[in-house]
């Protein structure tokens, strides 16, 4: 990363220099805009997806081979369900089902909901998909943390026992959504590194002192992020990757999707101008596909 560098829809790892803390910062502009706008969300509910994509991105970021980081959460509450999948080019998509009379009523008075009150009784699950010829690898935990953040750091603990500390912030201006994440993780010790613990310590109270305002600040690289949080012990950054706003759905796609269906439910989604009508849930891209397209040879 650098400062010449729009701060905007990139993500990039960082290392604090000869400390066992690794970590990686994000900031989403038009990408995220993009993916909020798509939908009428109300902005709690566009809050937490955005802080979805974040983490996505984040946590994806990091894997070591082409394919896909799902960030997923069920619950009970007024938002039943947010998915935020990124893949390894650098694509991101999100999607909400929520109730929003529920929304509404939860939304009232001077705090915003955050995830806990938004999903309730639930699970959060974040799915690693290589492709068709390999297993997916999931795994869950309860949500228990009024944040997103919280729940991915319940997560690592867990799933991964890894101590990892996560920050997310979403924010709209007048140019639009924003968003950004910032993820530290903690090297265990060893025989070579000896007790790295008072490091991690260290570390963790800098990163106390990030804002979620430092996350959305146009004027503010990530570069110069790390430098005002970490210039003390030095921090080796290991360049960037850029984000963008993209869905999977085509025309193909739709297709088999409806195939799927016998003859009798197809004639039932047959609209008045003939042809049935599918909207995407992630981009709300509508696509109209004529009846005898779908004719089994």
């Amino acid at each position: 990363m650098s400062d010449t560098q729009t701060p905007d829809d990139l993500v990039g790892a960082f290392q604090i220099e000869g400390e066992p803390v690794r970590g990686r910062v994000t900031r989403l502009g038009p990408a995220i805009d993009e993916i909020l706008r798509g939908h009428d969300y109300p902005e709690p509910v566009a809050n937490l997806l955005g802080e979805a994509c974040a983490l996505a991105a984040l946590v994806g970021s990091n894997l070591k081979f082409d394919g896909r980081l799902i960030v997923e959460a069920r619950g009970a509450g007024p938002v039943r369900y947010v998915v935020a999948d990124y893949d390894t080019s650098g694509g991101l998509r999100g999607y909400c089902r929520f109730d929003p009379t529920e929304v509404e009523a939860v939304s009232q008075g001077f705090l915003r909901p955050g995830a806990k009150t938004l999903l309730g009784e639930g699970v959060f699950m974040m799915t690693v998909d290589q492709g068709s010829d390999m297993d997916r690898y999931q795994g869950m935990t309860s949500i228990d943390g009024e944040t997103l953040a919280l729940c991915a750091e319940q997560y690592f603990a867990q799933s991964e026992q890894t101590p990892t500390r996560v920050r997310l912030a979403v924010g709209r201006e007048e140019t639009g959504w924003r968003a950004g994440g910032f993820l530290i993780q903690y090297i265990a010790a060893d025989d070579a590194r000896g007790d790295t613990l008072e490091a991690w310590v260290r570390t963790q109270a800098f990163f106390e002192t990030l804002g979620e305002d430092e996350l959305l600040d146009t004027e503010l690289s990530s570069d110069r992020l790390l430098f005002r949080l970490f210039h003390e012990d030095g921090v080796r950054v290991f360049g960037s990757k850029p984000l963008r706003a993209f869905c999977r759905c085509n025309q193909e796609r739709i297709v088999t999707v409806l195939k799927s269906f016998d003859r009798a439910e197809r004639e039932d989604m047959v609209e008045d101008d003939g042809k049935i009508h599918v909207t995407c849930e992630y981009c709300s891209r509508v696509y109209a596909v004529a009846p005898e397209a779908l004719e089994i040879a």
